[in-house]
């Protein structure tokens, strides 16, 4: 799963800068990236990413799972390091390192336990979620360079959260039709999109780490705190403090990232005049 969203991130990436970059919430960024046989792959690893991450949020608490996630953008520093000559200075090294030992500890305090029924109010907040999401990528999508990586990223790493929180509950469903008349899997498909889109955004601007990591921050704490209270995610025994610890040393981390994180790719725009590129 973390290699695949690693080698998901890289390739789309590597697609979405070679489109002209978008200023406005246009869902056919999607269907020009789609022309892109790169991108396709990129897709391609991602949904493979998906399908075992919605498999293991079928026993694993959404702090565990979503933080795997986050640790794909490792491997897709250490890929565009060894293939794209990507240059990481030795602070985002560090806190890839730190990054690793967030995840190690989250693993050994995350105890397997089959998710709880989400109620309607939940339900019709991750509706309310994503038109809310929508809202604020109107706006962010103006943003240009890093800043706008890091904001529509973060808006990303909001509606895969959501998708997150549906498929938990989904996940342990126990037939087909029972699962096609869930609207969870309708907001999980929606979201999903959604998210798709804005990280397309993203890393149109320049910074592949920066929005990586600021979707991995922005998803990974919602997810995780309605796993706990709502969904009945479960820590072991006396091992509270491993799971504080390591959750907040992956939040940290990837936040860090987005402070440090430097633009890999030269992007083309449509805009007449050419914004400078400010390191993140």
């Amino acid at each position: 799963m973390i290699v695949a969203y690693g080698v998901a991130n890289l390739l789309q990436s590597v697609a979405a800068t070679r489109t002209t970059v978008h200023h406005s919430f246009d869902p056919g960024l999607l269907l020009r990236l789609a022309c892109q046989r790169t991108y396709l792959l990129g897709v391609g690893c991602q949904a493979l990413g998906f399908v075992l991450a919605f498999l293991a949020r079928r026993d694993l608490p959404l702090f565990l799972v979503q933080a795997a996630v986050a640790a794909g953008l490792g491997v897709t520093a250490l890929l565009g390091v060894l293939l794209l000559d990507w240059r990481l200075p030795v602070t985002e090294v560090l806190l890839l390192v730190l990054l690793l030992v967030g995840i190690t500890a989250l693993v050994l305090a995350a105890r397997p336990a089959h998710s709880r029924p989400l109620g309607p109010a939940v339900v019709v907040a991750l509706a309310a979620t994503l038109g809310l999401i929508g809202l604020l990528g109107f706006f962010a999508v103006r943003l240009h360079g890093a800043p706008g990586s890091v904001a529509l990223g973060a808006l990303a790493g909001l509606a895969f959260s959501a998708a997150a929180v549906s498929a938990r509950p989904l996940a342990s469903v126990e037939s087909f039709g029972s699962c096609v008349r869930n609207p969870l899997l309708y907001l999980l498909i929606v979201h999903s999109i959604v998210g798709q889109l804005l990280l397309g955004l993203a890393m149109q601007r320049g910074s592949t780490t920066a929005a990586v990591a600021a979707m991995d921050a922005a998803g990974a704490l919602p997810a995780a705190v309605v796993g706990l209270l709502v969904l009945g995610d479960k820590i072991w025994p006396g091992r509270e403090w491993l799971a504080g610890f390591g959750f907040l040393l992956t939040l940290a981390t990837v936040v860090g990232l987005t402070r440090y994180a430097q633009p890999q790719h030269q992007v083309t725009t449509s805009a007449p005049r050419q914004t400078p590129r400010v390191p993140v």
